[in-house]
């Protein structure tokens, strides 16, 4: 499902126009992603939760080269599943 979908089935589901859903939808990306980015979690009880993580420096290889580079230390953002989420998921 790309996110025109989504916007015309949440729209249905919530009987609404899809304008006003799309609206909707992108200002919650748009919150979600701000406050990732400010490295606070947004936690949705039993859908999941959107976090930054930590990822430490590393020493990776050049595939083509086969010689070893240092990878930097960064901030990725992370998606962890709600309880409720994995289990619908799961049957």
């Amino acid at each position: 499902m790309n996110k025109e979908e989504l916007v015309k089935a949440v729209a249905a589901s919530a009987k609404s126009s899809q304008k006003d859903t799309a609206e909707i939808i992108n200002s919650m990306i748009e919150v979600i992603q701000k406050t990732v980015a400010k490295k606070q979690k947004v936690t949705l009880v039993g859908f999941g939760t959107f976090e930054p993580r930590k990822r430490a420096a590393r020493t990776g290889r050049n595939p083509q080269t086969g010689k070893e580079i240092k990878i930097a230390a960064k901030t990725v953002p992370a998606f962890s599943a709600g309880k409720k989420f994995k289990e619908m998921v799961k049957k």
